[in-house]
Parts: C-alpha cells; sequence; structure tokens
C-alpha cells in the first residue's frame, strides 16, 4: 500500500441484503488496497456472504454480535427479508442494542475508521469519544439523499405528514419531477411505526459523521450530487454505482441450469424478468392483478416469488390466483425460491424487468441495459421510480392515493415497454446506460479517491 500506513476500517450496514453486499463491495476493494477490515454484522447474514478469495481472508475479518431478543421479534429473524413489515420496528430495536457489544469491540480493536449505516444513529457520537471518524454511506442515489433535506430537516421533523414528501422541496434547484406519491408512503406509515423514526436516524447520523459516500456518480446526477453537498457542508464521495459481478453471487448450478434451460427456449429480449424484492407488500387482490395482468401482456415471464411473509400468516405463495401457475405454464415460470437475479437479467431472452424499483436491482438491470416496468415499495423506490420514468422505462399506473391498479395497466406496460414504438427511446436509452451503471473503470477510480480521502485525513493517535 505505497508508504502510507495500513489502516484499521470496520463496516456495519443495516440488516438488509440490499445493504450488506454494497458494503462487502467496498469491503472487499480496502481489503485489496492493503487495509485490515471487519466485517460487522449477525451470525445469519454474515453466513449468507458470498466467499472471499484466500488472499484476502487474513485482512477481511467478520465479527458476528448475535442480535439480541427482542418482544415481538419472530426466533431467527436477524433480516427484514425475514418479516412483515409491520414487525420491522423490532428488528430495528433488536439492532440498536448491539451498541454496547459493537463499541465494546471498537475499544479492543485498533479501528480508526467505521463506514456505517442510516440505522446506527447512536454510533457517530459515541465513535467519536474514541477518536474514531465515522462515514456514512448512502446506499441509495444522490437525487433521493438531496430530496430530505439538511440533517436539521430531518431532525427537526419537517416532513411531519405523508402529504408533506408528495411536492418538490424547493431546495431542488434542478428541474426534476422527484416527490413521493401519497401511495408509497401511507402503507409503510400505517404498519411500521417505529419509536426512533428512520428520517430522524438518518439525520443524526449525517449531523454526526466525518463525511458521506454515495452509491453515484455525478456522470449519472451532477446536479444532485452539488445540492446534497451544499445541504451537508461536509465532503460527500460517490463510489460509483458499484456493479455487481457475477462472482459477487453464489447459486447452486442446479438451480440456474433449470432457469436458463426454460430461458434458452426463448426469443432474443423476449421475456419479462419480474421480482418485487422484500419491500413491497402487495394486498392479495393486487397479487391477483399482477398475475392477470402478465397473462394479458401475452409475453413469457419468469416470476419470482419471495417465500417473506407478505402478511401476518400468509406467504408470498399463498397470494397467487388458484390454479394460475397451471394455466400459464406455457407463458411463464413461476419461481419459489432465492434466484440469480444478475444471471437471468444477462440472458439474452429477457427484454425488460418488472421491478419494485430498489435502487440495487435498478443498478443490475441497467448495467446490463435493461428497461424498466416500475411498480414501488415503500423506502426510496417511490422516487427511484420517478426518476427513472420515460428516461428507461415506465411506472405502471396506478391510483395515488390507495396505489391500486388493473391488471390492463399491467399488460399495456409491459407491451410499450418491451415492443411498442412508444418505448423505443426508453429501450435504447436503457441500453446506453450500461456505459455508466456497468462502468467497472468509473467504480474503480471513485473507489480509489474514497480510499486517498481515508488514507489522507487519518488522525495519528485515537483513544483506546
Amino acid at each position: 500500500m505505497d508508504n502510507k500506513e495500513k489502516l484499521h476500517i470496520a463496516m456495519f450496514p443495516w440488516l438488509a441484503y440490499g445493504h450488506i453486499m454494497p458494503f462487502f463491495q467496498v469491503a472487499k476493494f480496502l481489503v485489496e488496497k492493503g487495509h485490515h477490515v471487519y466485517f460487522i454484522s449477525t451470525p445469519k447474514n454474515i453466513h449468507r456472504l458470498p466467499q472471499i478469495p484466500n488472499n484476502l481472508s487474513s485482512q477481511l475479518n467478520f465479527v458476528q454480535l448475535p442480535l439480541p431478543h427482542v418482544q415481538g421479534l419472530p426466533e431467527g429473524a436477524e433480516s427484514p427479508a425475514d418479516l412483515p413489515i409491520h414487525k420491522a420496528p423490532y428488528l430495528k430495536q433488536a439492532y440498536d442494542m448491539l451498541q454496547l457489544p459493537f463499541i465494546k469491540f471498537l475499544k479492543n480493536s485498533q479501528v480508526t475508521w467505521i463506514i456505517q449505516d442510516f440505522a446506527s444513529y447512536w454510533l457517530p457520537s459515541a465513535a467519536a469519544q474514541l477518536g474514531v471518524n465515522t462515514v456514512y454511506f448512502s446506499i441509495v442515489n444522490a437525487t433521493t439523499c438531496s430530496f430530505f433535506g439538511s440533517p436539521a430537516d430531518l431532525i427537526n421533523g419537517r416532513f411531519q405528514k405523508a402529504e408533506d414528501l408528495t411536492m418538490v422541496p424547493q431546495w431542488i434547484n434542478f428541474n426534476s419531477n422527484i416527490k413521493f406519491k401519497l401511495h408509497d408512503i401511507m402503507r409503510v406509515q400505517q404498519e411500521c411505526k417505529d419509536s426512533v423514526s428512520d428520517l430522524y436516524r438518518y439525520g443524526t447520523v449525517l449531523k454526526d459523521c466525518r463525511a458521506v459516500i454515495v452509491r453515484s456518480c455525478p456522470e449519472f446526477e451532477p446536479e444532485a450530487f452539488t445540492v446534497f453537498s451544499k445541504l451537508l457542508q461536509k465532503p460527500v464521495l460517490p463510489v460509483s454505482l458499484l456493479p455487481p459481478s457475477m462472482q459477487d453471487y453464489t447459486v447452486a448450478d442446479s438451480k440456474w441450469q433449470v432457469l436458463k434451460d426454460w430461458l434458452d427456449t426463448k426469443k432474443e429480449r423476449s421475456v419479462v424478468y419480474v421480482a418485487l424484492g422484500t419491500l413491497l407488500t402487495l394486498s392479495q387482490e393486487l397479487m391477483h392483478e399482477l398475475a392477470y395482468g402478465l397473462e394479458k401482456s401475452g409475453f413469457p415471464f419468469i416470476w419470482v416469488i419471495n417465500k417473506r411473509p407478505l402478511v401476518e400468516g400468509k406467504m408470498g405463495s399463498d397470494l397467487v390466483p388458484h390454479g394460475f401457475e397451471d394455466r400459464v405454464s406455457g407463458q411463464g415460470l413461476i419461481w419459489m425460491n432465492w434466484a440469480p437475479q444478475l444471471r437471468i437479467l444477462a440472458h439474452s431472452s429477457v427484454g425488460g424487468f418488472l421491478t419494485h424499483s430498489g435502487w440495487s436491482s435498478v443498478i443490475e438491470a441497467l448495467g446490463l441495459g435493461r428497461p424498466l416496468i416500475m411498480l414501488t415499495g415503500g423506502s426510496d423506490t417511490g422516487l427511484v421510480a420517478r426518476m427513472m420514468h420515460r428516461r428507461v422505462g415506465l411506472e405502471i399506473e396506478r391510483d395515488d392515493k390507495d396505489g391500486s391498479f388493473t391488471s390492463e395497466c399491467v399488460a399495456k406496460s409491459i407491451s410499450q415497454v418491451l415492443v411498442e414504438k412508444e418505448g423505443e427511446p426508453l429501450r435504447a436509452n436503457a441500453w446506453a446506460m450500461r456505459e455508466t451503471f456497468g462502468n467497472m473503470e468509473l467504480r474503480n477510480k471513485y473507489l480509489e479517491e474514497f480510499n486517498r480521502f481515508i488514507e489522507n485525513n487519518t488522525a495519528p493517535n485515537r483513544s483506546i
């Protein structure tokens, strides 16, 4: 690592897989630069991580912190994917109880930098008392970050009502339609009553951290980086879109072979890949509308239905219309299991991605040039869908208030995106996005810049 001293860096992501994997990518890069990295999470989440090359194993240390028991949290749940959405607050309560074991680890370590997530709002001030710097890693884009305003706006509760989030904020000084729709936030507010809100957690971390890194780059959203930097008045560094590689995702050959054999029988760019992530919770009625829309579209499809409990007592498999799987067996493949999403999207027969609009999924799709058909599923996905609508895909038309949609709207959106003349610029733009979203040179450039930042801003000593 040149002549610079090797650093000891802790990584502490939120417990969702979509957070853990970008953190893991950054961790591997820092280890490749010669630093000692401690990847800290719960046992089940660490066991889910891909294997690392032998040459990195001596400097990438996995620290398992058992998740404390909280009344109301199901046994064995260590991720939002293990829970119905209304139980998510219990997971955050358990996560907050990791504060003491984390600080104990910190006191007995040589760590000088912590790269953390939004949820551990208690960490920057505790770390500062030990002379340890914290960096907030935003796994969402700069446009989403800038939408929520300054740390003071977040901490002081600027967004008191759902309606406050349905307008473009006045500090967004570039042409933008980025705002939530009422249905994006109403269900989450009704089902997910946290004692400490996500916005408060996020604002406190922004206020107290030393710097921020963002999973995006100015090549994609230059104005948003400018606005976000002005709002924070502290270093904001892009780390690129962090396009994943096939090596980051392991899957049993037998599982992939079944999917590949099916895809191999389809025409080029004719298949709709459908995966709604772990955030999107649809009622049984809307699951049926989605199913009927896929059927009406006439396009072949792979529909990955997560076995996460979508509602209390009902798994995803219970929400498919009775007899649907048999009826569409010649057209579609229902996949009730984890799926190798990147491999599927990379297959030449896939023509579009019907997605919940999670940032990680969008990055995977656009890194391979696949246009989007978008639903939204809480968190920042509504903002992502607005960013991408009529740019690289279409958002399925829904009622602004209750989020309902019809099978006809589903079928129409699929057809427009995949084959109709109206969708030609969307398909072309999505294909062109590979140059940014799949660009490994950009990834290495921005990670190198972040590496130089932490090397050049490390204090010589810390309190232990």
